[in-house]
C-alpha cells in the first residue's frame, strides 16, 4: 500500500497538471501568493509546501477545488463529492475569506464589467497595469500591492462595484464586512426588494431584449461593455440623480462636418440645457473650446453636463477639420470633466455622445502632432476635491462610428444622432430613464444595419452612473 505522503504527492501532481493557466493564477491567489510565475512546476512546489506540512492539508486541497469549481477533480482525484466538502466548510474553512470573496467576484464578473472597472480605476492604477489586467483578480492584486485593498479595507471594492451597477456583487462585499447574524437578517429584509439584473442590450439585440444572469451575448457589430442593475421595486429618491434645475446645465455641441449640430441644439434646448454650439473646428480649436468650458464656473452650474461631438476621426481620435493630424484622443475629452479635473461636476451626471466618421489611419509628421497633454485638467480654482467620489464616476459614454463615405450622400443625417434625438424627445414626454432611452437607440441602429449591411453604424456604450437618471 502506498504511503499517505506519496498519495498526497500524487494528488498534487494530478491537480497541477489538470488546471488551466487562469485556474493556476486563481489558485496562487487563494493560497495568499502574488507570484507571477503560475507554471505547473511552481504550482506543484507551492502545494507541497501548503499541503504536505499541515494537518489540514487534505481539507485545504479539497476546498481549493471547490473554490476553483473543479468538481471533476474533486471526484476523480480527491475521491469525494462537492456536497460532502461544502458540508464540512459550513463549520470549518481553511482558505482566507477575503481571498475567496475576491476570487468569486472575479469569476462572476462579465467582460463588460471588467471594462467598466478598468475605466473607473483609470487614474488609480498605471495604464500598463490596466492593459495587462485580464481579470478582476488581476486588478485586485495590483490594488493590494499598493495597499489600497486588503482584508481589512474593502470599501474601495464595494464602491467600485456599486458604481458600475453590480449591486449584487457589492452586497457580497457588504456581507463580508458585516457580522454573520446581522448579514443574514439584512439579507432576509432585502430579499423581497430584489429585481432581475438587466443589461444594456448588445448592438445586435432587439431594444426590449433583456440579458440573462450569465454573460450577455456579443455580436461583431457593436460593443456594449457595461452592465446596468437597479433594484427598481425598492427605488427611492436616494437612487436618483437630482436633475431639475433650469437650465439643467451646459450642453456643448461641436460639429466639425456641418451635419446634425442644429438638430442636437434644438433637442437639448428642449431638455432645458444651456446649449453652446461650435462648428468647423480644428483639433486645436476643439481642445481650446473644451478647455474653456471646463474652466467656466457658470458653465458647470446646474445638475449635469452634456458633450456632443460630430467629427471625422480614426480609431479613438477626433480629427476635426484638420486635413492631416494625429487627432485628439477621446479619453482626453472625457478626462477634462472628471471629478478630479472638474470638481464642480463631481457627483453630477456627465453625458457624452460622439458621432465619428471613420477615415483611414495615417502617420502625421511631428510638427502636425497634437499632444493630449496640452489639454490641462487643472479644474476650477478654489473648489475642494471630492475624494469620496471616484474620479471617473457618473459618466455616460455613447460613441458611434460609421464610414466617412456616408457624408457623400446628399442631405446626410446620422442614423445614430437621429435615433438619439427622437428617443430623447419621447423620453422627455414619458420621463424615461436614460439607459432605457439608449436602448431605443440601440434598436434603431440594429434595424438600420439589418436593412443596410453596406452602411452599418457601430456603437460603444459604457457608463459609471451610480444612480438612475430620468430624461424630463
Amino acid at each position: 500500500m502506498a504511503h499517505p505522503d506519496q498519495l498526497q504527492l500524487q494528488a498534487i501532481n494530478q491537480i497541477a497538471e489538470a488546471l488551466s493557466s487562469s485556474e493556476r493564477r486563481r489558485l496562487f491567489y487563494l493560497c495568499e501568493s502574488l507570484d507571477t510565475d503560475n507554471s505547473v512546476a511552481c504550482v506543484k512546489e507551492m502545494l507541497k509546501r501548503k499541503v504536505m506540512r499541515d494537518e489540514s492539508g487534505q481539507l485545504f486541497l479539497r476546498e481549493l477545488m471547490v473554490r476553483l469549481r473543479r468538481f471533476d477533480i474533486l471526484r476523480k482525484v480527491c475521491n469525494t463529492s462537492r456536497d460532502e466538502v461544502e458540508r464540512t466548510l459550513t463549520y470549518r474553512e481553511v482558505l482566507p475569506r477575503f481571498r475567496v470573496l475576491m476570487a468569486n467576484i472575479s469569476e462572476d464578473m462579465a467582460s463588460e464589467d471588467l471594462h467598466s472597472v478598468k475605466f473607473l480605476l483609470g487614474n488609480t492604477l498605471p495604464r500598463e497595469k490596466m492593459e495587462n489586467a485580464k481579470s478582476f483578480l488581476d486588478v485586485i492584486i495590483e490594488l493590494e500591492k499598493l495597499d489600497i485593498v486588503s482584508p481589512e479595507r474593502v470599501d474601495v471594492v464595494e464602491e467600485c462595484l456599486s458604481s458600475i451597477g453590480r449591486i449584487d456583487l457589492a452586497k457580497k462585499v457588504e456581507a463580508y464586512k458585516t457580522p454573520v447574524a446581522t448579514s443574514k437578517q439584512h439579507s432576509s429584509q432585502k430579499q423581497r426588494c430584489r429585481a432581475p439584473r438587466l443589461f444594456l442590450p448588445p448592438n445586435s439585440s432587439h431594444p426590449l431584449q433583456q440579458a440573462r444572469q450569465a454573460e450577455p451575448h456579443h455580436s461583431a457589430s457593436e460593443k456594449i461593455p457595461v452592465s446596468v442593475y437597479r433594484e427598481q421595486s425598492c427605488q427611492s429618491h436616494l437612487d436618483l440623480y437630482k436633475f431639475n434645475t433650469n437650465p439643467r446645465g451646459t450642453c456643448v455641441v461641436i460639429d466639425c462636418v456641418g451635419n446634425d449640430g442644429d438638430m442636437l441644439e434644438q433637442t437639448f434646448k428642449a431638455l432645458h440645457f444651456n446649449v453652446v454650439v461650435y462648428k468647423w473646428l480644428s483639433v486645436e480649436d476643439i481642445s481650446a473650446a473644451l478647455r474653456g468650458i471646463s474652466r467656466q464656473r457658470e458653465s458647470l452650474e446646474g445638475d449635469g453636463f452634456v458633450c456632443c461631438i460630430i467629427s471625422r476621426g480614426a480609431t479613438n481620435r477626433l480629427l476635426g477639420t484638420d486635413p492631416y493630424s494625429v487627432g485628439l484622443h477621446l479619453d482626453s475629452v472625457r478626462g477634462l470633466f472628471t471629478a478630479d479635473a472638474c470638481p464642480m461636476l463631481a457627483g453630477k451626471p456627465k453625458l457624452f455622445f460622439i458621432q465619428r466618421y471613420s477615415v483611414a489611419e495615417f502617420q502625421p509628421c511631428a510638427r502636425m502632432e497634437h499632444r493630449d497633454e496640452d489639454l490641462e485638467t487643472d479644474g476650477c480654482d478654489g473648489m475642494p476635491r471630492y475624494d469620496l467620489i471616484p474620479t471617473d464616476a457618473d459618466v455616460f459614454w455613447s460613441h458611434c462610428w460609421t464610414d466617412e463615405r456616408q457624408l457623400e450622400q446628399g442631405n446626410h443625417c446620422s442614423i445614430y444622432l437621429k435615433a438619439l434625438t427622437d428617443a430623447l424627445q419621447r423620453g422627455q414626454k414619458r420621463k424615461t430613464r436614460l439607459v432605457d432611452v439608449h436602448t431605443e437607440v440601440n434598436g434603431a441602429i440594429f434595424e438600420h444595419n439589418k436593412r443596410n449591411p453596406g452602411s452599418e453604424y457601430l456603437i460603444e456604450v459604457k457608463h459609471t452612473l451610480r444612480k438612475d437618471l430620468f430624461v424630463q
